[in-house]
């Protein structure tokens, strides 16, 4: 332990003296404390003033997601949380907390200067002001997500080149005023850059020109694009990911796919539901048994698609982790059981998103019993799945989690005096 770690450790009241504080050493219950989430740490930090600084100790905070407090997650907090963490950070997700801006994240970034993994997706008052901050304090970041940061312009990309070199992925989605000339200077800096999204970027047209730059130092191309369906002219033996919101993309297309990219382990398919009946199981089929390294799949809203693709892939791409088939409204029970008897499904499928799948049932629950690495479902919509089905999925698989929503029965008690109410872990931060 270093010093500043021990000195902490000085400051244990001598009334303090519950058991488990007394029998253990200090750097073990410290070790402890570094495998539990946000919310039992500020629940254990209420508990002594012993356990207060166990708890609030940085190295346990090295990686913090607080999605779940969005709503309640201001400036303050996380100037507090950077001043607590400071190097020991690498990890911070902020994703929908619209009240944090540029001012704390300064004060972060000054704070943490380790971070490696940043997610500032929907936090709308970020400005370039904040990449600023990070260029010049942050060298070491590798993953920054801006999604929906509007007021981010080519002004941020040029100083994420010149002070964030090392950085790996980028999501600029819904940041319409990126250019071409941002793309070209990112690319300039960021040599190992190996992901970039753009979907919604409407400002960067023709990208299948500034590719060749891109190309050059980029190992993973992720194509988010609202702009030609001309990206099958990208021959492209490396790209391992392709993702795409084009409006007529069809089975010609996703042939010429996996005919220049057979390496290819993720595929994202954002189609407008209206103009995707072209997509049919006759495209996925010839991309599964040339693509073999396929690991990820979101087939959301291709519509034609049926338990054909899933037999597909469950003999031609053992190593599928995640599939998600939300809104593809002829997959049956029989699909999911070609799926989970596979190798795929009993050796690797951690993820399955069935979400509007009209036509799934407890059947379904019942074959993905059998899928032991199974981490998560998500069945909303799913008029014909039970609570009995999930029931006795959780109980075969008690560490899964099933998403799903059922109307309540009753309308709930209204609630009185009901003030906004910070939550107490924010307190607490």
């Amino acid at each position: 332990m270093n010093g500043i770690t021990k000195s902490r450790f000085e400051v244990f009241s001598n009334s303090d003296e519950a058991p488990i504080n007394k029998k253990l050493p200090k750097e073990l219950l410290l070790r402890i404390f570094s495998y539990l989430d946000v919310v039992t740490l500020c629940r254990c930090a209420q508990v002594s003033k012993a356990w207060n600084v166990l708890a609030l100790d940085g190295s346990n905070w090295q990686k913090i997601d607080l999605f779940n407090f969005q709503t309640d997650i201001e400036g303050r907090v996380v100037e507090n949380i950077s001043k607590r963490c400071g190097g020991f950070l690498r990890q911070l997700s902020l994703r929908g907390c619209l009240s944090v801006g540029d001012a704390s994240m300064k004060t972060f970034a000054q704070n943490c200067r380790n971070i490696e993994v940043l997610n500032l997706n929907g936090c709308t008052k970020i400005t370039d002001s904040t990449c600023l901050s990070l260029s010049k304090f942050c060298s070491r970041l590798k993953q920054l997500d801006l999604t929906s940061c509007v007021s981010i312009s080519n002004h941020s990309l040029k100083a994420l080149s010149d002070g964030c070199r090392l950085l790996e992925m980028l999501n600029l989605s819904w940041c319409d005023q990126i250019t071409r000339d941002g793309i070209e200077a990112l690319a300039r800096g960021c040599s190992d850059l190996k992901a970039l999204f753009l979907r919604g970027c409407t400002q960067v047209t023709q990208w299948f020109l500034f590719f060749q730059i891109l190309s050059k130092i980029v190992c993973i191309l992720w194509l988010s694009f609202y702009c030609y369906s001309e990206f099958y002219c990208v021959s492209n033996h490396k790209m391992s990911f392709f993702s795409s919101v084009l409006s007529q993309l069809d089975d010609g297309a996703l042939k010429h796919l996996q005919k220049h990219c057979p390496k290819l382990t993720t595929i994202n398919l954002i189609l407008e539901a209206a103009r995707c009946s072209h997509v049919t199981d006759a495209g996925f089929t010839v991309l599964a048994r040339n693509c073999h390294e396929l690991e990820k799949m979101d087939l959301e809203e291709c519509i034609l698609v049926t338990d054909n693709t899933l037999v597909q892939l469950s003999i031609h791409c053992p190593r599928l982790q995640a599939l998600s088939l939300s809104h593809c409204e002829l997959i049956t029970d029989d699909g999911i059981r070609a799926l989970s008897s596979s190798t795929c499904g009993q050796e690797r499928l951690t993820v399955v998103e069935l979400d509007n799948c009209p036509l799934i049932t407890d059947v379904t629950l019942e074959h993905l019993k059998s899928c032991h690495r199974l981490e998560r479902i998500e069945l909303y919509d799913c008029q014909q799945v039970t609570r009995a089905g999930i029931k006795r999925i959780r109980a075969h698989l008690p560490e899964i989690k099933v998403h799903a929503y059922f109307a309540p029965v009753t309308p709930p008690p209204s609630v009185h005096g009901g003030g906004q109410r910070l939550c107490r872990c924010c307190i607490i931060l």
